[in-house]
């Protein structure tokens, strides 16, 4: 395994993964799972956590898969893959929980146009409290109509 390779590898899942986080989030998290994503769009409960949160864990698993792969099998693919994955899901947790939702209160103002593109985007998705009409499914990447200024 040349580093190159590994390089690669983590770079090509972690941008694979805003599609499967665009992918899950309008036919899954919207489809046959609304059950679980409903609260983070109409919160009907008093907790800090939601049901949502649960899709956090899938993901979890599925690295700590690739983990599990490298070390007992020998697949040295899991290491960059799992990573890549690791690394998507902290970036989404910042983006999404901490900046857009403010789940815990820093990064309120960002003075960048992409940060207030992805925010307004993701407002723009809130905008519809059911599962039907929904737009903007993505996290990192979003239509450019939202970077315009304005």
């Amino acid at each position: 395994m040349t580093t190159g390779y590994w390089i690669l590898i983590f770079f090509l899942t972690f941008c694979a993964m805003e599609f499967m986080a665009w992918f899950t989030h309008k036919y899954i998290m919207h489809g046959f799972l609304w059950s679980l994503h409903k609260d983070h769009h109409k919160k009907d409960h008093d907790s800090w956590f939601e049901r949502n949160d649960t899709f956090f864990i899938f993901y979890a698993i599925v690295s700590m898969s690739f983990f599990s792969a490298a070390v007992y099998k020998g697949f040295w693919f899991g290491w960059p893959i799992g990573f890549g994955i690791m690394a998507y899901g902290a970036i989404y947790f910042l983006v999404h929980d901490i900046f857009i939702h403010q789940r815990f209160k820093i990064f309120r103002d960002a003075p960048n146009r992409y940060a207030k593109g992805v925010r307004r985007a993701h407002k723009m998705h809130h905008k519809h409290a059911g599962k039907e009409e929904g737009e903007c499914f993505g996290m990192l990447m979003v239509p450019f109509k939202y970077f315009k200024k304005g």
